[in-house]
């Protein structure tokens, strides 16, 4: 039996509706006297024609690009949002973890929020009491269990989230990239946990970018690409090809910007040993690289890379004047920072800054994202801490 059934499902949203019905009329009426046919360029189609089936007891992964309908499909399968076009259809109690900050009433406490989620799940009582223990365990925020969850921290909202989702028996568990939040311990503990789900013949439908976990965990998967199904089979061979497609994310590229006598010309992230122009990938050193034009000599002219996390944490930061004073005189440069492999998988975004020590010469940083693929190698943080030289003598002498 399948579980998950979707049948030519599309889903439209449409951008900048009015605000009220009053705007909505006068909008009507123009549009019986102009005739310009202006709602059509203000329609999003976020998927299209999408088909395909999750039997029960499967794992199926989902992976794509930013933006190419992955949690569009979830939301939908998860009875979120309904479809504009075609069939879908999710049989038994869903469970969906996707945006942190969903599925709990924000003035009800932890303990308030498990009852209540068992409770929309079809749970008794008695279900959800004999389950509470392992849920508070999982978690881990027993002192915060009768703190409203409006004061919890994003990690502590995930913890109790998914270990609701994942003790609470639903039929159907749906997990998007929101485990990105949480630390690589925590995140192994849900991989460990969904694995252990599966075994238990529940439906497991599972969006990550940590393209070793999905190989892992998934035996089959589903490639989206711009709202369409690209292809579909075997995670392995799956990943494979969209490892070496011009689809996975690519070396990112900042736009033109130029202020006073300062021209960027671009912002480039790529890897510092393959040529070819394919998805980043964990193990490999980064070459960041900025192309910009000096019209005159700046005196103490300055530049700055920095390197956040999707969450905002800065986990790189290095100028030109960290070595030195810097050379920049009037001229076209081509700046470059050599990263090692040190940064974890996930979604990042490189910043740039140029300036004096009393001026910055531009309105704003100029940036451009780019994602790491790969394994996290059971290293904890964005950061991966490499092997140090460490020694042993005899004290004093």
């Amino acid at each position: 039996m399948d579980r998950v059934q979707f049948e030519g499902v599309s889903k439209r949203y449409v951008l900048g509706e009015r605000a009220n019905a009053r705007e909505a009329l006068v909008a009507a009426a123009k549009r019986l006297v102009t005739r310009d046919g202006g709602d059509a360029q203000r329609e999003l189609w976020s998927l299209r024609d999408v088909s395909f089936s999750v039997a029960d007891g499967e794992t199926l992964g989902i992976l794509g690009r930013n933006g190419a309908g992955k949690s569009t499909v979830l939301k939908i399968m998860a009875g979120i949002t309904s479809p504009t076009a075609g069939v879908s259809r999710t049989r038994g109690r869903v469970a969906a973890l996707l945006e942190v900050g969903t599925g709990f009433h924000q003035e009800l406490t932890g303990r308030e929020n498990v009852y209540l989620n068992g409770a929309i799940l079809g749970m008794s009582r008695r279900d959800i009491t004999r389950a509470f223990d392992d849920i508070v365990e999982f978690s881990g925020v027993e002192r915060f269990l009768d703190t409203p969850v409006k004061r919890y921290s994003s990690g502590m909202y995930l913890r109790l989230a998914f270990a609701v989702a994942a003790h609470l028996e639903p039929d159907v568990l749906v997990v998007d990239e929101v485990l990105a939040v949480g630390d690589a311990e925590f995140q192994r503990k849900c991989l460990g946990r969904m694995e252990e789900a599966g075994s238990e013949g529940r439906t497991i439908v599972f969006v990550s970018h940590d393209l070793d976990a999905l190989t892992s965990l998934c035996r089959r998967s589903l490639w989206l690409d711009r709202g369409q199904v690209r292809s579909a089979g075997g995670t392995r061979e799956l990943v494979r090809d969209y490892l070496a497609s011009g689809t996975a994310p690519q070396p990112g590229s900042g736009p033109l910007v130029s202020r006073g006598p300062i021209t960027l010309h671009g912002v480039g992230v790529r890897s510092a040993v393959s040529a070819a122009e394919t998805a980043l990938v964990r193990d490999e050193p980064l070459r960041i690289e900025v192309d910009l034009t000096v019209d005159e000599d700046v005196p103490g002219l300055d530049l700055a890379l920095f390197v956040t996390t999707a969450t905002g944490v800065r986990v790189l930061d290095q100028a030109l004047s960290d070595q030195g004073p810097p050379r920049i005189t009037a001229g076209r440069w081509c700046v470059t920072l050599m990263v090692p492999p040190i940064l974890n998988v996930g979604e990042f975004t490189v910043g740039v800054w140029v300036g004096t020590a009393h001026t910055d010469l531009l309105d704003e940083p100029v940036t451009t994202s780019f994602t790491l693929f790969g394994s996290d190698h059971g290293r904890p943080g964005r950061i991966l801490v490499q092997e140090l030289p460490m020694s042993v003598s005899p004290a004093g002498g």
